[in-house]
């Protein structure tokens, strides 16, 4: 991989990890329900997930979808309705420091493998294979992809933590605290946008 294209693909990695998206509009919602701190696992969990992800593509994953490609709609239409039922339960998130049910963030594993069904995720890990991943040297250089991604998307989804973690100085009413969550929800609905126009073109 050549300068050149590394730093375009480093500048690749981070506009799409830290431009809105379900991961982010979950970690805003987290960061103001239950803080950084308790954010952490799911932070790592997203950056650890995706990185495995971008392996996996590399390594011939894409390649299973294009022999299969009914295995990428179950996956894309899951991956849809999973959204739909996190957004159902940000909506539902009551105050700060409110028990209960909606009272536990994502952990570690959830954030993992929320990934496999996130569909922004797929499309920066492919565009990252399909664009900046040489074919001479491929495995030498999807390691180098892989890498970048990993270091890149961590500090970057963990700015929208820390978003949501400064909000709770701001919306302290109980009130404001569940209309934040309703639009984070709306917009986390919101970007299954494309989704929902490929099922109903």
């Amino acid at each position: 991989m050549t300068p050149e294209l590394l730093s375009s693909f480093v500048l690749f990695a981070f506009v799409t990890s830290i431009t809105p998206g379900p991961n982010n509009i979950m970690l805003t919602a987290s960061g103001l329900s239950f803080g950084f701190r308790r954010t952490v696992p799911h932070m790592v969990g997203i950056a650890v997930g995706f990185t495995v992800m971008v392996a996996a593509v590399g390594l011939g994953l894409g390649a299973a979808f294009a022999a299969w490609p009914l295995l990428y709609e179950l996956l894309k239409y899951g991956g849809a309705a999973y959204l739909l039922y996190l957004a159902w339960k940000i909506a539902r998130s009551g105050p700060i420091a409110a028990g209960g049910e909606s009272g536990r963030p994502m952990t570690f594993l959830e954030a993992a493998a929320f990934q496999w069904v996130n569909p922004k995720a797929w499309v920066m890990a492919v565009g990252a294979i399909a664009t900046y991943t040489p074919q001479a040297g491929f495995l030498g250089n999807l390691a180098i992809v892989t890498l970048v991604f990993g270091l890149v998307n961590l500090p970057s989804v963990g700015c929208w933590a820390l978003f949501g973690m400064a909000l709770r100085r701001v919306l302290h009413a109980p009130a404001a605290v569940r209309a934040f969550n309703l639009g984070m929800a709306l917009l986390l609905v919101a970007s299954l946008y494309p989704i929902a126009a490929d099922l109903l073109g």
